[in-house]
């Protein structure tokens, strides 16, 4: 009976925290709980959701990806490049002029490419992820400045911003394309043959290999769809600034990996879910909303998030010797 509710408390904590925060929030500001500031917080959440979706299924596998950030910068850059000026090709004495359809295609090839190099150094060269993806994270800011010149591009036009700044029923398409990923990457870690690997390699990866699993393509593949949800968070975050900011992206994947472990996923690989990470990403952003509601200074919110994280894995840690 003892394990029974141990294991419950474990699986509904994330719940149990954010629900404790929501009262104490809406006790400590009168504008917490207004519609107006729900939106506002679920939309500034999006980014993080789509980012961390993928990098859910990077941690699951045992892995981790630093340059996240990065190619969120990259991504948006190039789309916003291409459908603001095209690509020469002087060779034939062309320029190509991109549809925003054509430039959205672009950004997120540019971050499943990334993925690809990510996951192929790490699989063919067995460099360990984190060295992998900290390389990655210098190749694609050094990438990003030289496409922008160190320069925002800006002015992109109604139909490529409406993305990250129009509204479909009342609610923000970011809040709109961030909710519908959820379902579909649910569904892909639970209901497929590729999700039960996930959690097959990053339990015990030698006996999933030696039970026939690829896991060199598993790993492969959980790179690729982080780097090119990264590519869809590169376009949601240039739609809603109306411009490509080769800056952007600075820290990203600290909030994406804070959102994961928050959510209940487990660091050591294996464990967690795409609907904790979901959790994860809400209290992450009700705390930064309330915390600057009620007026804590940006610093001591980066200081209060630092702690979060801490008792997050100390948990989970916790939760792993006792079994």
């Amino acid at each position: 009976m003892k394990v029974f509710a141990k294991e419950h408390l474990a699986k509904f904590q994330s719940l149990l925290a954010l629900a404790v925060m929501v009262v104490v929030l809406s006790f400590a500001s009168d504008r917490f709980l207004t519609s107006e500031n729900i939106l506002n917080v679920l939309r500034q959440i999006s980014v993080n959701l789509t980012v961390s979706i993928g990098m859910t299924m990077i941690i699951l596998t045992g892995g981790i990806d630093l340059s996240i950030g990065s190619v969120v910068a990259l991504s948006g850059a190039v789309a916003a490049g291409l459908l603001k000026n095209g690509i020469s090709l002087p060779y034939w004495n062309v320029t190509l002029q991109f549809t925003v359809f054509g430039a959205i295609v672009a950004g997120i090839a540019v971050g499943l490419v990334a993925g690809w190099c990510n996951g192929f150094v790490i699989t063919r060269f067995r460099v360990p992820p984190f060295v992998a993806t900290l390389g990655m994270l210098s190749i694609a800011r050094g990438l990003t400045q030289l496409w922008t010149h160190n320069y925002p591009i800006t002015n992109l036009g109604k139909q490529f911003t409406f993305m990250g700044l129009g509204y479909l029923w009342g609610i923000p398409m970011p809040v709109w394309i961030s909710a519908a990923l959820v379902p579909v990457f649910v569904l892909v870690t639970r209901r497929t043959r590729f999700g039960r690997h996930l959690y097959a390699v990053g339990g015990n990866e030698r006996a999933a290999r030696l039970s026939g699993v690829n896991v060199n393509r598993v790993k492969l593949l959980a790179y690729m769809f982080g780097a090119a949800l990264a590519g869809v968070a590169g376009l949601l975050t240039a739609a809603r600034s109306n411009a490509a900011d080769p800056k952007v992206g600075v820290g990203y994947e600290l909030d994406s990996i804070a959102a994961v472990v928050i959510g209940g996923t487990s660091l050591a690989g294996g464990r967690g879910s795409i609907l904790g990470t979901v959790l994860g990403c809400l209290i992450i952003g009700v705390l930064n909303n309330g915390l600057g509601l009620v007026g804590v200074s940006s610093e001591w919110q980066l200081v209060v998030k630092g702690v979060v994280i801490i008792v997050a894995v100390a948990i989970d840690q916790a939760g792993r010797r006792a079994e």
